[in-house]
């Protein structure tokens, strides 16, 4: 098997009135980062990247601060093959 860690760019999107409004977390693809033989091996490498980037990002704004405008990536494992943006079809409201 093969496991894929990806790095996204990660935004929130608006669901919709309901409840007083809700808001869903989305990225795009930015670039494919690793390859790894094991799922566990693949979880070590998106786990140092994430705090890698955390370290990196401390000076941006938070993804649900009103003043975001973009800028913050987090890394993701896919089994096969990453798509190219997440949530790949859009939540509804239960």
């Amino acid at each position: 098997m093969r496991y894929i860690i990806a790095l996204y760019e990660i935004d929130r999107a608006f669901g919709g009135r309901e409840e007083g409004g809700w808001w869903f977390d989305t990225g795009e693809l930015a670039r494919l980062l690793a390859l790894a033989p094991t799922e566990t091996r693949a979880r070590y490498l998106a786990a140092r990247a994430n705090r890698l980037l955390e370290r990196l990002q401390r000076h941006r704004r938070p993804v649900d601060s009103i003043l975001y405008e973009g800028g913050r990536y987090t890394a993701i494992v896919y089994e096969w093959a990453a798509p190219p943006a997440f949530p790949e079809v859009r939540p509804q409201y239960a």
